[in-house]
Order: structure tokens, then sequence, then C-alpha cells
């Protein structure tokens, strides 16, 4: 079987869709390396800087690496600004939902909230509110967004750091990604576990 018969999904059989589950899961294998070449496009984009978006996001994922955060949080530095390409109005939101599934709570709360975390270090400078994370002031994860982009986002676009290169965090990405934790709302749905 190549291609499924039906043209409406009420149509599928169990066998399309057994078959259908394998090709998703051959396509699922390959995430990292779609991920890695999404990164890849950011030494194009958003110029200005005095470095480019990947040398950023590799920067935040060093200084997360170095200090010794765990494989989520160097995972949530390196991919934090992978929306900005495809999501400039949303890219936190984008970043988060890819990580959703691998990540915990916490984690995609922060990467979900950076965004607005962020704009203490430079929105008073453009007419906006530098103030805007204090609707989240009694979140439980707020404390660890503030750090999060106190330590790996808005000081990390320094030219002269020394960032280890995307090969060298394929391998933690591949770990991160293996496959969705049990608590995603999806993965449950399908699962049942």
């Amino acid at each position: 079987m190549e291609k499924v018969n039906f043209i409406k999904m009420e149509d599928g059989t169990a066998e399309e869709y057994l078959f259908l589950d394998k090709l998703e899961d051959e396509y699922k294998k390959d995430l990292p390396n779609k991920i890695i070449a999404s990164l890849e496009r950011l030494e194009d984009s958003l110029s200005g800087y005095q470095i480019s978006r990947l040398d950023h996001v590799l920067q935040a994922a060093t200084r997360a690496h170095q200090a010794g955060e765990s494989e989520q949080w160097i995972i949530a530095a390196l991919l934090h600004d992978i929306g900005d390409e495809l999501a400039p109005y949303s890219h936190s939101e984008m970043a988060a939902a890819i990580l959703r599934p691998f990540v915990n709570e916490e984690v995609y709360w922060v990467v979900k909230h950076h965004g607005i975390f962020q704009m203490y270090y430079y929105a008073h400078h453009s007419g906006g509110n530098r103030n805007a994370r204090e609707r989240y002031k009694d979140h439980p994860f707020y404390d660890s967004a503030v750090r999060f982009c106190h330590e790996y986002d808005q000081n990390c676009f320094d030219p002269e750091y020394e960032s280890k290169s995307l090969d060298f965090f394929k391998p933690i990405l591949e770990r991160v990604l293996d496959k969705p934790l049990a608590g995603d709302a999806e993965h449950q749905a399908r699962y049942g576990s």
C-alpha cells in the first residue's frame, strides 16, 4: 500500500491507519534533523545585531550547558527563538509548541512566555511596557522565566563569546526529542499512557 484509498478520514480502515501510523513514526524520527535545518536558517534572519540569530541561540544553549542546566533547559535555550522565521508575532508560542511534548511544564511555560519577559530589557526604549511580565508575578514559574531571560537570552549577543556548534547540541536534542513525555495530552489521547 503506497497510499490510502479514503478521501474522508471517517472512511479509513484500520489497515490504512496502521499504514499511516508507520509512515508518521518514520517521519517523526527525523524531527531533530528538521529542527537543525530550521535553526540553520536563523543564520540569515533578523539582521542588525552583532551576531546572527543562530549565534544567539547557540550562545544561549552553550551558557545553559556550561551552567549545568538539565538537557531540557539546554534545548529550551537552543530552540527559544526558532519561531523567529515563521512566527515573528508569536515566536515564543511557536517554540513552546515544538517543545511541549518533550519537556516538563515549567520549561514549556517559560519558553512560551519568554517573549513577554525579555521585553523587560528593551520595551521602554520603544514605547512599550517593560513591566508587562508583572501580570504573571504570582505564577509559580515567574522566577524561572526571569532567570531564563536574564541568563540565557538578553545577555547572548556577544560576538566574542565562543559557543558550541549545532553538531555539539545535536545528540542532546535527539535525546530530549526521543519520545514524548507520558504527560503530553496528545500522546495520552492517542496511546492512553
